[in-house]
């Protein structure tokens, strides 16, 4: 026990002994951090006055740099003040010295009005005695001539008047009639030069083409058995074949250029193959038609880069290839039309006007009788509505639609078109009146019968005086087509003016095609 209370007593004293030494190294540690804030705060004391003196000095160079700026600007206005006040003085001055010419010069105005009055007051005087003996002359002249002073004067005036109207007209008519003299002389030489820079040849279109064979012998091969070749290929080309006792030669009637092309064609085909029959000669006419399709357009291309002419529609070009195969009064409508086209651009050239656009109307004008489907309206009316269709320029438009009269001419083209169409047309042997009327009496024909439903093709023949009309089989029965023939017959008998009589054929016939694959 008394060894516990010892230990007990020795712990006691070593917690107070620990305690102390303790107490005494904490006061120490204080005192030195007190110490080092001190000297810290003394260091951040020094830091803090001299970034506030350098900041103090920073803005006294400031205001001292913005006072003399403000000095230097008002430095600058004074003198400017200066300046006005200088310049205020001498317009000052100037003023001064302008007021007091003005004073001058007014003094002399004011003795000048006086002197002109006094002038005026005399010429008054002078005027009324002046007047005095007018009227005392004009009332001794009354009396002398018996006529008023008015009458006198509207007399005068009216014999001035005649005068002056009679020398006017007089001068009139010589203008007159010297630019009729120098217009009719420089209309002249124009058109007599178009004519001489566009000569060309004239060939009156035939309705007729002559095939030649080497020998007779192919004419019994080409009418095949009992006909039916010969027949097959009318009826797949619409034209006439004539085989008559003519040596080596078959004659191909038919009023439409590209038919008796297609005719002429095939036959040539057909002759060099050999083989003849009627499949095989509906299928030469088929490539032959589509070989003429292509020819047309490439003498539409052809016939617009020799001429020139840039930028047309296709579908112009391709109307345009296919005037080959039409004629116009017997004249060649490609000729016709290429020659108006040479013709517009020389006369455009002689009157300063655009000989490009001349020569595309020209080619253009006849545009409107091409195409297949013609409908109630004339050709040059037509061509115009076909032009404005693929985009041409309304000038050109205007003198497609007017060259015959049947529209207002609103350009300077429109009548150089019509000029040069003229001329092209009365050149001598280049048109034939009989041939136009008999080509037009064939289509109207032919048009009449394909208004019928279920009619396929028509073909005018024998110089018109036959109509073979196809119809098709599955679209009329055998009754109906004879009823078709006679309802024809009278249609053209009171609608048409045709010598002689007209044939109407109507052929129905039935085909049955397979293919063994």
């Amino acid at each position: 026990m008394g060894i516990v209370i010892g230990i007990i007593v020795g712990l006691l004293i070593g917690a107070v002994a620990a305690w102390y030494v303790t107490g005494k190294m904490a006061n120490s540690k204080a005192q030195n951090i007190l110490s080092d804030a001190e000297k810290d705060a003394e260091v951040i004391k020094k830091n803090k006055l001299l970034e506030a003196k350098e900041e103090a000095l920073t803005m006294k160079a400031e205001l001292e740099k913005q006072a003399n700026q403000r000095s230097s600007r008002l430095q600058v206005s004074e003198n400017r003040l200066k300046q006005r006040e200088m310049s205020l003085t001498q317009r000052q001055e100037e003023l001064n010295k302008k007021i007091s010419e003005i004073d001058s010069t007014r003094s002399k105005l004011d003795s000048t009005r006086e002197n002109l009055e006094k002038e005026k007051e005399i010429f008054a005087v002078k005027n009324d005695a002046i007047e005095q003996l007018y009227q005392k002359s004009v009332k001794q002249l009354e009396e002398i001539s018996g006529l008023s002073a008015e009458d006198a004067k509207e007399r005068l005036v009216e014999t001035i008047k005649d005068e002056a109207k009679v020398d006017a007209q007089s001068y009139v008519t010589e203008i007159i009639e010297e630019a009729k003299f120098n217009a009719n002389r420089e209309a002249k030489k124009i058109v007599i030069q178009s004519i001489q820079r566009v000569a060309t040849e004239t060939a009156i279109e035939n309705s007729i083409t002559v095939f030649h064979i080497e020998s007779d012998e192919v004419k019994g091969r080409i009418i095949g058995r009992e006909g039916r070749n010969i027949r097959a290929l009318e009826a797949a080309t619409g034209v006439e074949i004539v085989v008559d006792d003519t040596p080596e030669a078959i004659v191909l009637s038919g009023f439409d250029p590209v038919r008796r092309e297609i005719a002429r064609l095939a036959l040539h085909q057909l002759v060099a193959d050999g083989r003849i029959h009627p499949a095989r000669i509906e299928e030469v006419v088929s490539k032959v038609k589509k070989q003429i399709d292509d020819e047309i357009v490439e003498t539409g291309k052809r016939t617009v880069i020799d001429l020139g002419i840039h930028g047309m529609h296709p579908e112009l070009i391709r109307l345009i290839g296919k005037m080959k195969y039409r004629s116009s009064y017997g004249q060649n409508l490609l000729q016709h039309s290429r020659e108006t086209a040479n013709l517009c651009a020389i006369m455009a050239s002689e009157l300063g006007l655009n000989p490009k656009k001349a020569k595309r109307a020209g080619l253009l004008h006849d545009i409107g009788k091409v195409p297949d489907d013609e409908p109630e309206l004339p050709h040059a009316l037509l061509g115009m509505k076909l032009a404005e269709k693929y985009k041409e320029k309304p000038d050109i438009c205007n003198a497609i639609g007017s060259h015959h009269d049947e529209m207002e001419m609103t350009t300077l083209l429109a009548p150089i078109v019509q000029v040069c169409d003229a001329i092209s047309g009365a050149r001598p042997g280049a048109r034939h009146e009989i041939v136009e009327a008999y080509m037009k009496r064939l289509n109207d024909l032919e048009n009449l019968a394909l208004s019928y439903p279920g009619v396929i093709k028509t073909y005018a023949v024998q110089a018109g005086r036959e109509l073979r009309v196809i119809v098709g089989a599955d679209k009329l029965t055998d009754q109906e087509t004879e009823a078709l023939s006679a309802d024809l017959a009278k249609k053209i008998q009171t609608e048409m003016t045709y010598p002689g009589q007209v044939k109407i054929t109507v052929i129905r016939e039935t085909r049955a095609v397979s293919y063994a694959k």
